[in-house]
């Protein structure tokens, strides 16, 4: 007799599953080759597969992290609609995203927000969409030292972060000051 297949029943009930990771993002936009051209540069992003109508993109193991579809009629979003406010990046080191800032620079690519958050160093980035992603590096070392930054007085009494300036940054990087320096850039105590 032929093996039969286990018999599988679907159970309302079961506890809630998180996904594994974040998959990817897709991007609806008038600015199609600009849009691919963009994240290729920011993030370092190669084309997986594309053509005229639909394109892949990743930077990493994944099959895709982005894709783009174009879409010529679709207005640029202006900050005047709901939706999402922007996507993060996690980068290696203060050094990576130091050299990402001066290699966008260089490409004329500026961020619109350099900030510290606290527990992250950012740099946020805004698309030809007027979609923005952050480039940030971690300033905790562990888990629990991130997760404590939210019970901290600086976190109460400001929780968005501080501006600096990223030329200062890169400065004090270079003049080897130590990472303690480096990830208070910003805040009074600095």
């Amino acid at each position: 007799m032929a093996n039969l297949p286990e018999h599988r029943k679907i159970d309302v009930n079961a506890a809630p599953v998180s996904p594994r990771f974040f998959a990817h993002a897709v991007f609806a936009t008038p600015n199609y080759e600009q849009m691919i051209a963009w994240y290729g540069a920011v993030l370092n992003a190669r084309m997986v597969a594309g053509g005229p109508m639909l394109s892949f993109m990743t930077f990493d193991e994944e099959h895709h992290r982005l894709a783009f579809i174009n879409r010529p009629g679709l207005a640029v979003k202006d900050g005047k609609q709901a939706g999402l406010d922007h996507l993060a990046y996690t980068l290696p080191d203060i050094g990576a995203l130091l050299n990402t800032y001066a290699r966008l620079k260089k490409g004329g690519i500026l961020p619109v927000w350099p900030v510290n958050h606290g527990l992250t160093t950012s740099l946020y980035y805004q698309d030809p969409d007027g979609n923005r992603v952050e480039l940030q590096v971690d300033n905790f070392d562990s888990r629990e030292d991130l997760q404590a930054w939210f019970t901290r007085p600086e976190f109460a009494a400001n929780p968005i972060g501080v501006n600096f300036d990223p030329e200062a940054l890169i400065a004090l990087y270079e003049s080897g000051a130590p990472r303690s320096e480096l990830i208070r850039i910003g805040w009074p105590d600095a």
